[in-house]
């Protein structure tokens, strides 16, 4: 048992799972413990107890439309990554690579991250109005200062090495582009944007209490007004949930997109170098397999009803996710176009 106290030791995979339990066992007991009694070591008004936090969400699933005002916020989440992602990348990219561009705008660069994010809700306010794409954009650009600046630096990052030996076998810009700095930088920056996503729910909250829409920040906020602590809980701990499921998917979507990375030691056989998964691990792959089907299931029988209203006699996106409804077009765009892909390769190999 030396490995418990070994400075940077690594966990066994046998005890992973039994030390995480234990973990979040003993902040669940720590807390039942503050709150117990009618005279509780904390105030119930600052801590509520456990079992007021869990009927909490069936108060706020019966008053306060929880399911929806959770989408509301996914969706935005989702939004605000996606422009930020596609901003950051090629703008990166360009500054990254040619010194003309990085002369010209790196200072700046520099410079935008020392912005106060909130004090720049009444400009986005200006520019594009109190609805959802003010929303979007402002929770986007707060990624895009964070994100824009680490693709430069992952693109600075790049071995040499692998530059000339390109260059040696006579590519081209774009093929060492192509070749190099694109599958080099996306594999580390898939590592940098799962930590942002703590970032975002941050500016989730403030954007979204601007000419609220719905959501949870507002949520969180209305409860507060009326002195709900139990249920601000329970909306804390539902966005925890959520940002320990994204960052699962993240994991799953790096070891799929990206295996290389988890090559034991180098090799030209890929298959029989890389990191042998534990049986969490294979949960979750099936788990995110079938969940992925099912979504994709429910959302061409939700598609069709928005047309016909066989099922339903309302539009489930347009209630649901209102004018946020095409990030989640986008997603299941990509998904239907990576397992088309994924299809077609398989295929013509055979």
């Amino acid at each position: 048992m030396n490995w418990l106290t070994t400075l940077r030791g690594e966990i066994p995979k046998n005890y992973k799972v039994p030390l995480m339990l234990a973990g979040l066992g003993s902040l669940l007991l720590l807390w039942f413990l503050l709150s117990l009694g009618t005279n509780p070591l904390i105030p119930a008004y600052a801590l509520p107890s456990p079992q007021r936090v869990f009927l909490a969400y069936g108060d706020l699933f019966r008053d306060n439309e929880l399911i929806r005002n959770t989408l509301l916020s996914i969706s935005l989440n989702l939004g605000g990554y996606i422009k930020a992602i596609l901003w950051s990348i090629p703008i990166g990219f360009l500054i990254g690579l040619f010194p003309v561009s990085r002369g010209s705008f790196q200072p700046l660069i520099d410079a935008i991250r020392f912005l106060p994010l909130t004090a720049l809700t009444s400009l986005f306010l200006v520019w594009f109005g109190i609805g959802s794409e003010m929303k979007i954009n402002f929770l986007a650009f707060g990624i895009f200062i964070y994100l824009l600046p680490t693709v430069i630096s992952r693109i600075d990052e790049v071995d040499d090495v692998y530059v000339k030996t390109v260059y040696t076998l006579g590519a081209t810009k774009w093929q060492t582009i192509r070749s190099v700095f694109i599958p080099a930088v996306l594999s580390r920056l898939s590592d940098d944007i799962r930590v942002l996503t703590a970032i975002s729910w941050t500016y989730i909250i403030v954007a979204e209490t601007t000419a609220s829409q719905g959501g949870l920040g507002p949520l969180t906020f209305a409860s507060q007004r009326v002195g709900r602590v139990d249920k601000i809980f329970a909306i804390l701990l539902l966005i925890l949930f959520i940002g320990v499921i994204q960052d699962r998917i993240f994991v799953y979507l790096d070891r799929k997109f990206f295996p290389y990375k988890y090559q034991t030691k180098p090799g030209f056989e890929q298959d029989n170098y890389l990191k042998k998964s534990d049986y969490l691990d294979v949960i979750m792959d099936f788990t995110f397999k079938v969940v992925g089907i099912l979504a994709l299931v429910i959302y061409v029988v939700l598609m069709i009803n928005e047309f016909t209203g066989f099922l339903l006699d309302f539009k489930v996106f347009d209630y649901f996710f209102i004018d946020r409804q095409w990030t989640i077009h986008f997603l299941f765009l990509l998904f239907i176009g990576y397992k088309g892909y994924d299809l077609f390769n398989k295929y013509s190999k055979a």
